[in-house]
């Protein structure tokens, strides 16, 4: 799987979906720079919750986009199997299999910005 061109799409299909509902569009980038920026979790923890729940609930662009986040922001793919582990603990056999795809993803766009 090619997650840089994995994440980019998804980036362009998101364009397009937001020219086609801008409000609903505003009031998401709005509801989302609000937790991210407020409250008292670093950046980074705020992000590990939502890889957590991107892997329990099976949401594959999900993934691509927080584990992308998290690379950013300084994580470690040591940090991030705990939080896969736990992911995998809440969510079961379906979470099993996307925390796969979260170290799959980890690894490529790790090799592609190296």
């Amino acid at each position: 799987m090619d997650w840089p061109a994995k994440n980019a799409k998804q980036r362009e299909d998101l364009r397009l979906l937001n020219k086609a509902i801008p409000d609903t569009a505003r009031g998401f980038a709005a509801l989302s720079k609000a937790v991210k920026e407020g409250g008292v979790l670093e950046f980074k923890h705020k992000e590990y919750v939502a890889l957590g729940i991107a892997v329990a609930q099976c949401c594959e662009p999900c993934i691509g986009f927080h584990v992308e986040a998290l690379m950013k922001a300084g994580a470690t793919r040591e940090e991030m199997a705990d939080v896969v582990a736990m992911a995998v603990q809440m969510g079961g056999g379906p979470a099993l299999m996307y925390a796969a795809k979260a170290f799959a993803c980890w690894d490529e766009l790790a090799a592609a910005s190296a």
